[in-house]
């Protein structure tokens, strides 16, 4: 019982010597890359770099013990960090010290949502984010991140903005204050990080950044010439904090909170599944991943956390490196540790635009253009999708844009399955094949005495109009001629009170025009539907088929079925 929420507990007691070197390299290897990413993604967030270390302690302790996952690299992310600059600044707080606060609070009211859904088993809620929903969020974003961090880069303040119309206007109005010595180091960290992204993927480019970032701010003295740096950091390990929950209003921050918690889970359970693949040795838990993570953030935010979450590249790095199990985490933790114990001063002489390079290429690389290009291709309407999330999220805000996808893809899922697809059946020739005559309209025969259709979805409330509108537009076009009318009930696996209702109208209407009305090939659950409702007795026992061949025989010589055959059309559970 301990192991399922404890999942060290499972492998723990077999842990070896290969294993410890395996995860200590990883473990350094993640550290190393966590110092530049952290300090960076904190300053995303509109934090000072500081906090983006304190993120990567004590999260990435708790969820090696309590996650599924063992090759997943926990900490802060460039969404999560975007979405708290978004959602915080447009709370437009007096200070810093009060922004600093909103922050962790929000990081633990997002942890304990976070463990809230996974004791209750509401990890399906992440399913509604849709793939075009997101990548068009994330493209969208990233530009924003991106363009956001031009102010390192140009070496210039102007107000952030999740809106790209505002933000590129602060971005012009900015430039004549732009410090040329400041372009040239963001320019130029920009292009070595490309270069040696070409040379080598394991190479710790942003770290080999960083070194080079200080050695010219030392050897030139950058700092006399205007170029921003981070500045002193505070030393030492970041002390328990409990947040100030009464700063601002919970309802202020709640729906920032769901966002940031359900995207968050979202973003780890799609590396976490990934590396599931992989690694037969352990399975999955999503319910579990939803509370590992949500006691990361709310742990965390008691020691001066931002929010949390999976990160693609480090987990990268981390499962390249030889990860075996979350003890990897631990030493990278340890890694984070040491260095604010001791090698924080390193940082003073770090030029922001150096922190500005790594973010912009790291970000710009999840600009997807291949993907809606393939929707274009083959699914227009989810490409439209896609579309229109990127521009809300563009023009309208990060959280708004989110939401308002997730609406339209619900909207769009809706519509769906209120439409669905209706197929017109025929005999094809010198067979006992039944196929849509739209796709086969050369070879099949079809009776003019018999309509048969097939509904390829469950017939309920919001698309019982549409079947009955349907049906009797194809009743309308057979005329006169029509005596028997066949629904293939294959693809029916639901049938709620008013499909029910609707389908007794329907048998005794035809009835009275002289048309009989059978059912073909319905499944166990339909069958079951049919006899609870009792709409058995109104269409008859002795009009359901197993076959549409056996309903269409039927219809020439009335020949009584077989026991087989009426035992089979009629089994139900009740």
């Amino acid at each position: 019982m301990l192991a399922r929420y404890f999942p060290i507990l499972s492998w723990i007691k077999k842990y070896d010597r290969t294993a410890l070197v395996s995860d200590l390299f990883a473990g350094a290897s993640l550290g190393v890359m966590l110092v530049p990413q952290g300090m960076a993604y904190a300053m995303i967030a509109g934090l000072p770099p500081i906090y983006g270390l304190y993120a990567a302690l004590v999260p990435q302790l708790v969820y090696a013990i309590t996650g599924t996952s063992r090759q997943l690299a926990v900490g802060p992310v460039a969404m999560d960090s975007l979405l708290v600059a978004a959602g915080i600044g447009a709370l437009h707080l007096a200070s810093l010290e009060d922004y600093i606060a909103a922050v962790l609070f929000l990081t633990m009211v997002v942890g304990g949502l976070q463990i809230l859904l996974g004791f209750f088993r509401m990890g399906f809620f992440v399913n509604f984010l849709s793939k075009p929903v997101i990548s068009g969020f994330t493209s969208a974003a990233a530009i924003l991140i991106g363009l956001g961090q031009l102010k390192h880069i140009l070496g210039t303040q102007f107000p952030q903005s999740s809106k790209i119309h505002e933000l590129l206007q602060n971005i012009f109005n900015s430039l004549s204050y732009a410090n040329t010595y400041a372009l040239m180091v963001g320019l130029v960290a920009i292009a070595i990080i490309l270069l040696l992204g070409k040379v080598g993927k394991k190479l710790p480019i942003a770290l080999l950044i960083v070194i080079l970032g200080i050695l010219a701010v030392t050897l030139f003295g950058l700092e006399n010439r205007g170029v921003p740096l981070v500045g002193a950091i505070p030393e030492g390990l970041p002390g328990f904090q409990f947040p100030n929950v009464q700063l601002i209003e919970f309802g202020e921050i709640l729906p920032l909170a769901i966002t940031v918690a359900l995207y968050g889970f979202m973003e780890a359970i799609a590396i976490a599944k990934t590396l599931e693949e992989r690694h037969p040795e352990y399975e999955l838990d999503a319910n579990q991943e939803l509370r590992a993570l949500g006691l990361s953030n709310l742990l965390g935010s008691f020691f001066q956390s931002l929010p949390v979450s999976g990160s693609f590249s480090r987990t990268a790095v981390n499962e390249n490196t030889g990860a075996r199990t979350g003890m990897s985490l631990v030493f990278s933790a340890l890694f984070i540790a040491g260095t604010l114990l001791f090698l924080t001063p390193l940082f003073y002489n770090l030029p922001t635009a150096v922190l500005g390079a790594i973010i912009m290429v790291s970000v710009f690389g999840l600009v997807d253009l291949k993907y809606p290009l393939a929707l274009w291709r083959n699914r227009k309407d989810e490409f439209f999708l896609l579309l229109i999330t990127f521009a809300m999220t563009l023009f309208i805000g990060l959280i708004e844009g989110i939401l308002l996808g997730v609406l339209l893809s619900l909207f769009l899922l809706v519509y769906r399955t209120s439409h669905p697809h209706i197929a017109i059946l025929g005999r094809i020739k010198d067979t006992d094949y039944f196929k849509n005559i739209d796709r086969f309209s050369e070879e099949v025969e079809v009776d003019p005495d018999k309509l048969i259709l097939r509904f390829d979805a469950q017939l309920y409330f919001g698309n019982r109009d549409y079947f009955k509108r349907q049906l009797y537009k194809q009743v309308g076009l057979k005329g006169s001629q029509l005596k028997f009318v066949i629904l293939n009930a294959e693809a029916i696996n639901y049938i709620d009170s008013s499909g029910a209702a609707m389908l007794e109208r329907i048998v005794k209407d035809l009835r009275k025009k002289g048309i009989q009305f059978f059912i073909s090939g319905a499944i166990g659950p339909t069958r079951d539907i049919f006899k609870s409702s009792g709409l058995i007795d109104i269409i008859g026992k002795e009009n359901l088929f197993v076959k549409i061949l056996e309903a269409v025989e039927y219809c020439s010589n009335q020949k009584k079925r077989s026991k087989i055959q009426e035992k089979i059309s009629l089994q139900s559970k009740t």
